[in-house]
C-alpha cells in the first residue's frame, strides 16, 4: 500500500501541523510495515502561482497549440494528480492562515481540479481514505471573539468529501500561538489540554486510518 502525505505550512520545523501528520503518518507505518510513503511539501518545494491560470487556459487549446507554460502546467496538474489516484491513503497537513485556506493548498487544489478525472460521476478520489491535520493559532468555537472566521476547515471538508468523494476524518488542533503570544497567556492551560487531546486524536486516527 502507499500513503500520500502532503504538507502545506510555510515551515520545515516546529510546524503543529506537521506534528500531528507524523503521529498520523507513523502509526499508518506500524500498521502497513515495509509499505512506502510519496511526500510533496508544497509550504517550502513551492508550486508556481501563475500554472492554474496556464492549465485552465490550456484546456481551451488543441494540445498542439499549447504554448511552453501551458504544457508544464497541465504536465504538472496530471503529475499532482496521479500522485492522489496512485495511493490507497492521503494525509494532508493544512494549517489554517490569515483565517482562509494556505495559497500553496489552493494552487495545488485548483491545479488538480483542471484535470479531466475530477469529472468522474463518483468525484477523484471515490470512498479513499483521507486525513486532514489542520491547526489554528487562536480560537474559533462557538462564544469565541473569532467564531465563524475560520475559512479553511468547512471549505476543505467540503471539497474533499463533496467534490471528491473522498472519506474525510479531521485531526484538528487550536490555540497553538498561545505559547509565544503574551496575549494568549491565560490561555497556555487550554492551550496544552487541547495539544494533548489532538496528539492522542492523531494517535486513535492513525490506528484506524486506512485498515478496512
Amino acid at each position: 500500500m502507499t500513503l500520500f502525505r502532503l504538507d502545506a505550512s510555510i515551515r520545515a520545523e516546529g510546524s503543529a501541523s506537521r506534528e500531528i501528520a507524523d503521529i498520523v503518518e507513523q502509526e499508518w507505518l506500524a500498521a502497513h510495515p515495509g509499505d512506502r510513503v510519496e511526500r510533496r511539501h508544497i509550504g517550502v518545494d513551492v508550486l508556481p502561482a501563475d500554472a492554474w491560470g496556464h492549465a485552465v487556459a490550456a484546456g481551451f487549446a488543441a494540445p498542439e497549440d499549447h504554448t511552453a507554460e501551458q504544457a508544464y502546467a497541465v504536465k504538472l496538474a496530471t503529475a499532482l494528480t496521479d500522485e492522489l489516484v496512485a495511493a490507497d491513503a492521503v494525509l494532508l497537513a493544512v494549517p489554517l492562515y490569515n483565517w482562509g485556506v494556505s495559497q500553496h493548498f489552493k494552487t495545488w487544489f485548483d491545479l488538480i481540479m483542471t484535470d479531466p478525472r475530477v469529472r468522474a460521476p463518483e468525484g477523484l478520489l471515490p470512498g479513499k481514505p483521507v486525513v486532514l491535520a489542520t491547526v489554528r493559532g487562536g480560537a474559533y468555537g462557538p462564544g469565541t471573539p473569532k467564531h465563524g472566521w475560520d475559512y479553511s476547515t468547512p471549505y476543505l471538508r467540503r471539497m474533499l468529501a463533496e467534490q471528491w468523494g473522498a472519506t474525510v476524518t479531521v485531526v484538528e488542533r487550536e490555540l497553538t500561538l498561545a505559547a509565544v503570544n503574551p496575549a494568549m497567556a491565560p490561555l497556555r492551560e487550554l492551550a496544552a489540554q487541547q495539544h494533548a487531546e489532538a496528539l492522542a486524536a492523531a494517535r486513535e486516527t492513525g490506528r484506524a486510518f486506512g485498515v478496512a
